[in-house]
Parts: C-alpha cells; structure tokens; sequence
C-alpha cells in the first residue's frame, strides 16, 4: 500500500526527454524504456520531447536514437521523427492497400519486410493502423498482431505491438496496464499516476469498463485496495464513480 505526500504532476517532455536520456546512459541502450515513453505519445508530444532534448543536451534526438538502437528497433526513429496525421478521417483505400501490403511484406513471403512494417506504423495514425487490423482479420482471417508475432521478434515486436494495442483497443491495453502496476508486492505509482493522469479526460471510463469486464471488479476498489491517504482519494477524485 502507497502513500504519497505531494499529489502527481503530469509528465511534461522535459521530464520525458531527461528519462530517454538516461536510458541512453551506462553499457547499452534500455530499449523497452524508449518504447515505453515513445510509442505512448501522440505526434505533438513527441515533437516537444525532441525540441526539450535538443535543449537540454545540444544533440538531435533523432541522431541520439539512430546511434543507440539496433536493427529494425529503429522503427522508433521514424516513429518521432516523421509528424503523423492523428484525426479520424480515413481513406479506405488507402486501409486496404496498407493491410495488403502488410501481408506481402510479411506472412505472404520467407523473411520479412521490416521496412515497409516500418513505414505504415511510423507515418499512418492510430485509427488508420485500427482499420488496417480490421481489414487484415476480414481478409487473411487473423489479426495483424498474430501476425506481428509470427514474423517479428525481440524490441522490434514490441515496439509493434504496442503501437498496435495503443491503436485497436486503448481502453483494454491501458487496462491491463493498470492492473500490472497494482499487481504483487508494491505499487508501481509512476506508471499508476501516468496513465490515470493522461487518460482521464480522454478515454477513462472506457478503461474502467474494459477492467471491470477484464478482472470483474471496478478499477475504483483496486485503487482503494493499493493506495491511501491524499494520494488514494485524489486518484479517486481523478477515476470519479463507477460506471
């Protein structure tokens, strides 16, 4: 059970520019860190966290990741440099030919196509990549993220299959996220504050439906259960009442 003092801040890019900073330090690169921080934030988020990076430590982000990350991780690198259209307007189309070209460049042949992975999910937005998946299932009979699995490995699959969640079902994936950070011996308060702060006015009662219907109790009583004090009740305040 936590208690905390001073209520949470929202992550601004400074901080988010000054934590990729120190996964860039010591003997290699902590890869799942920059995916964590990098594949949860929206185009101007990340614009603002290169800018902050720039500032704070007189290189380009872009040239920082490009030297740290391996293989096809670099997806990430096109991930925050490339600005993204973010809207809901889609060209379905354009859905179709991305989901077509997805299974060519990787179940339809031997080896895969990194790159053209690479491309679709760093330049097309959330909901284009949530119509991709959609058009894939209809089409090859299974989802892109059996896919992803089938044909990719390591950061490189993770950091696909993040962007993928975060796309086709965010209230489910930022579920089960939650429940990871309140599961076994502490709490992971960073990762509670984040996602609560970040969500609430976006999408939060869809998250606590999807817990709810995930783990069969209200997102409220586990929070109850892992926090006290101010910090309890000002998360609480945050959530508001049960669906």
């Amino acid at each position: 059970m936590t208690t905390l003092s001073v209520p949470p801040v929202i992550p601004s890019p400074r901080e988010d520019a000054i934590k990729l900073h120190k996964a860039f330090k010591g003997l290699g690169c902590d890869t799942s860190k920059v995916i964590k921080i990098l594949a949860h934030r929206n185009a101007e988020q990340r614009s603002l966290i290169q800018q902050e990076f720039e500032t704070n430590y007189s290189e380009l982000l872009s040239k920082r990741l490009s030297k740290e990350l391996r293989g096809h991780v670099k997806l990430l690198l096109a991930y925050v440099s490339i600005p993204r259209y973010e809207g809901l307007e889609l060209d379905h189309i354009i859905v179709q030919e991305d989901a077509k070209q997805l299974y060519k460049s990787g179940e339809k042949r031997i080896g895969t196509d990194e790159k053209m992975f690479i491309k679709i999910f760093s330049e097309k937005s959330g909901a284009h990549l949530a119509a991709v998946n959609s058009t894939y299932i209809a089409s090859y009979g299974h989802s892109l993220e059996k896919a992803i699995k089938k044909e990719t490995s390591g950061n490189f699959e993770s950091a696909l299959l993040t962007i993928l969640r975060c796309a086709t079902d965010p209230a489910m994936y930022f579920a089960k996220i939650l429940r990871k950070s309140m599961k076994g011996v502490g709490t992971d308060d960073s990762r509670l504050i984040r996602v609560i702060v970040t969500r609430t006015e976006i999408d939060m009662q869809f998250i606590k439906i999807a817990y709810y219907k995930k783990y069969g109790k209200p997102l409220t009583h586990a929070v109850k259960s892992d926090t006290s004090g101010h910090y309890k009740d000002l998360l609480l305040n945050l959530l508001g009442s049960d669906y």
